[in-house]
């Protein structure tokens, strides 16, 4: 079901500050950017040979990032597996109980769909992706 692991994402306080580190201090390139307004976040991807890295800030402090950075500080918040259909995954995770977070799929970034599994079912929180158009 799973094809890869799509990417690791990082909550932070300050985007600009943290790509500024990532490109100064890590060597890596700042590649896409974006406001997902249904998650209530901005976005910025690092593209790797093998895994991507997104970093995540919270637009206000009724986003669940913004909650979790309150209570968790800033670090790594999920890691996301690509799937070839949604559709498909959710079906198939919901047969085996697992619990999700969403019955349905949700709006990504670069045009994907989402969704989570609890982070309860394996110590952290887990997320699905279906690639988009963009």
């Amino acid at each position: 079901m799973f094809t890869n692991i799509d990417h690791m994402a990082i909550c932070v306080k300050d985007l600009n500050n943290s790509i500024y580190k990532y490109e100064t201090e890590l060597q890596l390139n700042c590649s896409y950017r974006e406001i997902v307004e249904e998650q209530g976040v901005e976005v910025a991807f690092f593209e790797t040979e093998n895994v991507n890295i997104e970093l995540i800030q919270p637009l206000s402090p009724n986003s669940p990032v913004y909650k979790y950075i309150e209570k968790k500080g800033e670090g790594l918040h999920h890691i996301a597996f690509r799937v070839e259909n949604i559709d498909e995954a959710i079906t198939d995770l919901k047969k085996r109980q697992f619990h999700l977070l969403q019955d349905t799929p949700r709006k990504g970034s670069h045009g994907s769909k989402i969704f989570f599994i609890h982070p309860k079912q394996f110590g952290m929180l887990i997320e699905i992706v279906e690639k988009g158009e963009l």
